[in-house]
């Protein structure tokens, strides 16, 4: 499956950015598919942080599953999806003049055969382009209040 991406430029410096999203639980409050967070691990944040998303789009409704790969606090955040959905996912932040931040959103999943295997990734990749795109036109709004 083609990754998914989206993009939204911040009207506020990367690490304003990165406190917003530092905090993995509070990303419910973002993103429009996502129910509930559950950590998994001790951790709460940093590489190993382990969690499970209550995830909802449309009809379907499911637990994603996702341990923290990468941390670069002002920089970037990755995850492995491990659970029904498979993947990798990760959030980067670039400085732009004027004290702007782009934020890059990307994921790469893998759907098993009862959600449609490849033809459900396709088609079901351009659902969750179009909810991420407003998850973080969501996000613009709460960091620029």
């Amino acid at each position: 499956m083609p990754a998914i991406r989206v993009a939204v430029t911040i009207d506020a410096p990367r690490g304003v950015v990165w406190r917003a999203i530092e905090d993995i639980g509070s990303h419910v409050e973002w993103m429009a598919d996502a129910e509930a967070i559950r950590f998994t691990s001790a951790r709460r944040r940093g590489v190993g942080t382990t969690f499970d998303c209550d995830t909802r789009v449309g009809p379907f409704r499911l637990v994603d599953r996702m341990e923290v790969t990468e941390w670069r606090p002002g920089r970037a955040m990755g995850v492995a999806h491990v659970g029904v959905v498979t993947g990798r996912g990760r959030f980067t932040l670039r400085g732009l003049p004027g004290g702007r931040t782009r934020f890059s959103w990307r994921e790469d999943l893998r759907f098993p055969w009862w959600l449609g295997g490849a033809l459900g990734a396709v088609l079901g990749g351009e659902v969750l382009r179009l909810i991420w795109a407003r998850n973080l036109r969501n996000l613009k709004r709460l960091i620029e209040g």
